[in-house]
């Protein structure tokens, strides 16, 4: 029994930005264009990782300890 490449290659699901079948080369978008508009959402703050505000008291737990200084 063979197995051909394509069995054992994963197949893609849809570009995230246009829907079309992406390409390995470019994964997980469908070409060079695709991955270079999500780039730019990415950079232009289009997409952003939500961030929860510190309630107050809770800057102390995020502070480093203070450093001993050098003798």
């Amino acid at each position: 029994m063979t197995v051909s490449k394509t069995d054992t290659v994963m197949k893609l699901g849809p570009c995230p930005i246009c829907g079309k079948p992406g390409e390995h080369s470019f994964r997980p978008f469908c070409s060079k264009r695709c991955a270079d508009v999500d780039l730019s959402r990415w950079l232009s703050g289009v997409y952003a990782v939500p961030a929860a505000e510190p309630q107050e008291g809770d800057e102390e737990e995020f502070m480093s300890p203070p450093r001993a200084e050098e003798a």
